[in-house]
């Protein structure tokens, strides 16, 4: 599908015009007019040198694209996290296949972003620039003169442009192309033609000396790049519905994952605003317990032996180093998350604020207890075993359990204020019913018949407080009429498949609904957009009360929301642009999720 030029009048494209690349430990954004605008280094939690999608004017970015006017096809390379652009301009066409390469045993020591440019038809005159920016707005960078070429700092960060065919290597009669050197980047010309090859790359490193590979290393580390993730879609397991769609989002996941510890981010950015008034921008350059469960449901059923265990192994790690304080998310290294920096940038269109960091993670939240016995659950189920030392700690956990559910607490949705929300008190029944699981298999020791009798009691409290006969739907929380989409995910869970859960779905669709999407709360269309994961989630939970035509119709709808290479935002307001983090691991996972609970209807 051939895509008009974007437009970037105030500086901005917009969200629906990015595609992902990434490297197991960073990911960058590429536009459609082929501006790498988000790309922080060594890591996705990194300052980043290219920050253009949040600051226009002084953020930083990574250009390369047409002189000319041009039209845009793309897509990724088959099976991969390898993007390929195509540039259509009154004179030719040329496309651009980037990747964040990497090595012969993993993920490459030093950061190498690669853009390989192929001449197709006719001739275009291209223009390229990598202009680091102000890391937030705490460096100036500065371009350092060496016996190698011109280096770019800025922060701790150092980097060298590699090219072939684009000026680096000089000019003349058979390189006519040209490069300028400033005090804060570095850019160039140079003309595609029919069959010509060229290469554009940043080499990167922080706080640490800089290797400059050889121009035909990088260029074979694209096709390097390419293989290695075409071996791991092949260990990739699902032949059911929307399986074009399954795979780009367990690609997404796989973008996500920290590969050095194994942890999930939430998404690869911060601050990319839920309202078009700001106000609602957050980092999602965490790991979230919530997520790393619904990642491993998936990654179990697609048999990705490597991720799950170092999935399950870093939270693990992670929680018990907190005690019987669980954070809902930690940093990708494991440790407790900081306060919240509010910088000083505009924000992406203007719209703050930006922040660094996230706060949330000193809230209680009771989910997270059921979130992190649900990862276990199924990690036990597909057949591994439990140390003595986690062991014990998750029969710890299950007996506070039994008391912290009586508590108010932040709910799902991470709010200020505090109530007794009705899914925070089926997180602890989850949590319970699994602790009980994995005492019957031995995996746990402790009291497994305490747990199954506050089970019950738990189970009895939501039936008798959060039901509404008036609305006809389980409610938000208790003395109240008001709505939430969270109740989705205990469907899913199995706490209630029957006529109450089916008539509370039509409730939810009826208030929060606008055609196939779904907001997250009564009152949130006020200040966000439709969270995409509780579409997926309501077309899940419409298969498990027995509406699976429902259910696949739903999903058909859904699907195609996407943008033109397969990827989600947090959010999609009622015109169907992009609001929110980008990629966001949860509308992806929700994607998955609902396409594998199908599946096994389908399968039976």
């Amino acid at each position: 599908m051939s895509l008009p030029q974007p437009d970037r009048r105030d500086g901005y494209v917009d969200l629906r015009s990015y595609g992902a690349i990434g490297d197991g430990r960073t990911v960058a954004l590429v536009a459609l007019d082929g501006s790498i605008d988000w790309y922080p280094t060594p890591d996705l939690d990194s300052t980043p040198a290219f920050a253009r999608l949040l600051d226009a004017a002084h953020g930083g970015q990574i250009e390369l694209r047409p002189v000319a006017d041009f039209t845009v096809e793309r897509s990724y390379v088959e099976g991969t996290n390898v993007l390929a652009t195509t540039f259509s301009t009154a004179t030719g066409r040329v496309r651009i296949t980037d990747s964040l390469n990497t090595g012969v045993a993993g993920r490459l020591p030093w950061g190498e972003l690669a853009r390989r440019i192929e001449g197709l038809e006719g001739e275009v005159p291209m223009r390229w620039a990598v202009t680091p920016g102000s890391s937030f707005n705490t460096a100036s960078p500065w371009v350092q003169h060496s016996v190698h070429g011109p280096v770019l700092q800025v922060q701790g960060t150092t980097m060298a442009v590699r090219g072939r065919g684009i000026g680096t290597e000089g000019t003349g009669a058979e390189n006519p192309a040209t490069q300028h050197v400033s005090d804060r980047g570095i850019s160039g010309r140079f003309t595609a033609k029919a069959g010509s090859r060229h290469l554009l790359a940043v080499i990167s490193t922080h706080e640490e000396p800089l290797p400059l590979p050889e121009l035909d290393t990088i260029d074979d580390g694209v096709d390097r790049t390419i293989a290695n993730w075409q071996a791991w879609s092949r260990e990739f397991q699902y032949d059911g519905p929307w399986a074009d769609a399954v795979e780009r989002s367990a690609l997404a996941l796989k973008l996500l994952l920290h590969s050095p510890t194994g942890a999930i981010a939430a998404a690869a950015t911060t601050s990319l605003p839920e309202n078009l008034n700001g106000g609602k921008n957050w980092d999602y350059r965490y790991a979230w317990v919530r997520d790393t469960a619904y990642t491993l449901h998936a990654m179990i059923r697609f048999g990705l032996r490597e991720e799950v265990h170092a999935a399950v192994s870093g939270m693990l790690k992670s929680v018990r180093r907190q005690g019987d304080e669980l954070q809902v998310f930690t940093r990708l290294n494991g440790n407790r998350a900081e306060g919240v920096e509010i910088l000083d940038m505009p924000g992406w269109r203007g719209i703050g604020p930006v922040v660094n960091g996230n706060d949330a993670a000193t809230q209680l939240q009771m989910g997270v207890f059921g979130d992190l016995f649900n990862i276990v659950q199924m990690y036990v189920d597909a057949g591994h075993v439990l140390d003595t030392g986690t062991g014990r700690y998750l029969a710890d956990l299950a007996d506070l359990a039994c008391d912290v559910w009586q508590r108010k607490d932040s709910g799902m949705w991470e709010l200020d204020e505090e109530r007794h929300y009705t899914t925070s008190k089926l997180g602890c029944w989850h949590a319970l019913s699994c602790a009980s699981h994995l005492a019957d298999l031995g995996q746990i020791p402790g009291n497994p018949e305490r747990w199954r009798a506050e089970q019950e009691r738990i189970r009895d409290w939501v039936a008798t407080n959060c039901w509404s006969e008036e609305r006809g739907s389980y409610v938000w929380y208790p003395g109240t009429d008001q709505l939430d989409a969270s109740i989705l995910l205990h469907a899913i869970s199995g706490f209630d498949r029957g006529e109450r859960m089916s008539s509370t779905l039509d409730a939810l669709r009826s208030e929060l609904g606008r055609g196939p999407l779904l907001y997250r709360f009564s009152g949130a269309e006020k200040e966000e957009g439709t969270f995409v994961a509780c579409a997926f989630w309501m077309a899940a939970a419409l298969d498990r009360v027995g509406r699976r035509e429902e259910a696949a119709a739903l999903m058909d709808e859904l699907v195609p929301l996407a943008n033109d290479v397969g990827l989600f935002t947090e959010m999609i307001a009622e015109d169907h642009s992009f609001l929110g983090n980008f990629p966001q691991g949860l509308s992806h996972l929700a994607l998955i999720t609902a396409a594998l609970t199908l599946a096994e209807e389908l399968g039976k």
